[in-house]
């Protein structure tokens, strides 16, 4: 009887034991991650909150400015661009300017009066805040410095420094003369856009000294999906007035919508609803060309604080896919100020390096190259891009190594008579 008493007793023990130990599991594995997740939101809207606002006009203007002149150059080509990628690889080499380059790349930046120390701690505590923005939302952002390895003892520690605490950029010395940097510096990218941007450089110029990168990537899934059964053939209108047959997905749901005089405007959120993808429709009769032409960073927050709840909108978005570049910005950003930064006699990047005491000619900004892709279907939006600024020499010292056997000679350059003439085999043989 005793044994029966026991062995029951033992029993509950066991079952209370397990129960316990599945109601702890389940807390752990259910309860704990969702308080971190949440946690981790909070901590990232809080810091998107204190986003030095200066900062954000200005990116958002220099963006309006820089996509018009893209528009204007580019036309009747789709275009497709990471303002937030060509501003932070932009806003790093301005880390190094002086004088009337660093006053000309703030004008059309649009610094204004923020001080450098200022403007980079806005970017390090923007690129802060867009980590854990959302689960359904995956969002990358490196940067980086390429150094040629003869050039690297001239670059000032204040500036890598400044680069390494403000963007999280990571500092390489290499041989710009080897193919194995191209094919590194190309890896770099490709690992940091998630495989979309596979390829930023071909070649790198003699000239160059310094590369500096960015690279963005982004997969979101929309809040509302498009229901892939509902994705139908339909025509798409052109500039010219022809039709081409697309895949135009389909979805309704409560959205923000706006309808005005000159365009309508609607709003597709992504995840928990803190990302989101605006479409900007001009009004038939109004092209895009010159509605881009007139919108800028005033106008568009206008539009933004129109946007109303519809409860029940059904909105067609076709299907798209968008690869841009690799694109060179220099024309686009010496019409906006900064040619003086690309001019090899008045180009001012002291900030980087002091070529003079050695007997080497300054640097200036031998290009900014862009390339972005973006893929729009029924689940969501996935988008790269990288930007590279290369910084160059005027001219750059030429190497000659002799590393090999080699013929020798010694002449008399008055009569161009030959007094000795030998070869080398072994340097240290005889």
């Amino acid at each position: 009887m005793w044994k029966r008493i026991f062995g029951k007793r033992r029993l509950t023990i066991l079952s209370i034991t397990l129960i316990t130990v599945i109601l702890v599991s389940y807390v752990t594995l259910v309860y704990y991650p969702n308080s971190m997740l949440a946690a981790a939101y909070a901590a990232s809207d809080e810091k998107a909150g204190s986003v030095d606002a200066r900062l954000v006009s200005a990116n958002s203007k220099f963006a309006f400015d820089l996509f018009r002149e893209l528009s204007a150059e580019d036309m009747n080509k789709n275009i497709f661009i990471s303002p937030l990628s060509i501003s932070t690889a932009l806003a790093m080499t301005y880390n190094g300017a002086e004088g009337t380059t660093k006053d000309a790349m703030a004008e059309t930046l649009n610094f204004g009066d923020m001080t450098l120390e200022e403007i980079n701690q806005a970017y390090a505590d923007l690129i802060e805040s867009l980590e854990n923005v959302d689960q359904s939302v995956e969002l990358l952002i490196g940067n980086s410095v390429w150094i040629q390895n003869w050039f690297e003892p001239f670059v000032k520690s204040s500036f890598l420094e400044r680069v390494g605490a403000s963007f999280d950029g990571e500092v390489f010395t290499r041989d710009f003369e080897s193919l194995k940097t191209i094919s590194e510096i190309n890896g770099w990218v490709d690992e940091r856009t998630e495989g979309k941007v596979t390829e930023i450089v071909q070649q790198l110029d003699p000239i160059l000294v310094m590369l500096l990168i960015n690279a963005v990537y982004f997969k979101g899934d929309w809040k509302t999906i498009f229901d892939e059964a509902q994705t139908q053939e339909q025509d798409f209108f052109l500039p010219d007035g022809d039709t081409v047959k697309v895949d135009m997905m389909t979805t309704s749901g409560e959205f923000s919508y706006y309808s005005g005089e000159t365009c309508r405007v609607a709003r597709l959120p992504y995840g928990r609803d803190k990302v989101a993808m605006y479409i900007f429709v001009p009004n038939e009769g109004i092209s895009l060309d010159s509605f881009i032409a007139n919108l800028n960073q005033t106008s568009h927050d206008e539009y933004i604080s129109k946007l109303n709840r519809e409860d029940d909108l059904t909105v067609s978005l076709p299907k798209f896919e968008v690869e841009y570049g690799v694109k060179s910005l220099n024309s686009v950003l010496k019409k906006m100020g900064m040619e003086i930064a690309f001019d090899p006699g008045a180009a001012d990047f002291t900030g980087i390096a002091s070529t003079a005491p050695a007997g080497l000619p300054p640097l200036y900004m031998e290009y900014v190259d862009h390339k972005a892709v973006v893929e729009v279907n029924e689940k969501g939006t996935e988008a790269a891009a990288a930007t590279i600024a290369g910084i160059g020499l005027m001219s750059v010292p030429t190497s000659f190594v002799v590393n090999r056997p080699f013929f020798y000679e010694i002449r008399d350059d008055r009569s161009g008579s030959i007094l000795f003439m030998g070869e080398i085999l072994n340097p240290a043989g005889t």
